[in-house]
């Protein structure tokens, strides 16, 4: 049996299961503190029946500086949700707790009224993309040597799908495009293309 809840502060020191897999991010301590203190609705955990981290979601909800609407870009990200990272131990995976985690978050953000939901995968995790295009999710743009490091062994450095899925506010789905995988920018470009 496993249970689904809140993340707690303790849970911060108990997550090694899920993040020594190399496909996941791994921050300092005080990046998961800050989510947990700002976002905390939006940490969610997996637990199994002797009390460790199996899996966790963390996202926040967002958006562009006021400065950007000011200049008049239609460039402008308006109040949305983000998923920051999602990962589930080896040995737990193909059980659906990764889309238990995302569809969770997504009411969270549903709850914070955002437009839509973003995220960005590797793109050689093709089960994740697969997951994340079952539940509604597309792909927006392609990011150039996102990740700096590529752990299939095929250079230094490996692209990003930025992906999205429209919320109940975004009725238009303003915020998605169709044929993103062709939509090609840098990283740096990121917050003005």
């Amino acid at each position: 049996m496993t249970s689904i809840r809140q993340a707690s502060p303790t849970d911060i020191s108990n997550l090694n299961l899920c993040n020594l897999d190399p496909l996941t991010e791994n921050y300092a301590r005080k990046f998961y503190f800050d989510y947990l203190v700002r976002w905390p609705t939006m940490f969610i955990v997996a637990e199994n029946l002797r009390g460790q981290i199996i899996a966790y979601v963390m996202g926040k909800v967002e958006e562009d500086p006021d400065y950007v609407k000011l200049l008049g870009t239609d460039k402008y990200l308006p109040w949305h949700g983000h998923v920051t990272c999602l990962t589930v131990a080896p040995q737990y995976r193909q059980m659906g707790l990764a889309k238990t985690l995302t569809a969770r978050l997504d009411e969270a953000c549903e709850q914070e009224n955002a437009w839509f939901m973003d995220l960005f995968v590797r793109v050689s995790n093709k089960t994740a993309i697969n997951m994340y295009k079952g539940m509604g999710y597309s792909v927006y743009r392609r990011v150039v040597d996102y990740y700096s490091d590529n752990p299939t062994g095929n250079g230094s450095s490996e692209d990003a799908f930025d992906m999205r899925k429209s919320l109940s506010r975004d009725k238009t789905n303003r915020y998605i495009r169709k044929d993103g995988e062709n939509y090609r920018i840098n990283p740096e470009d990121i917050y003005h293309a």
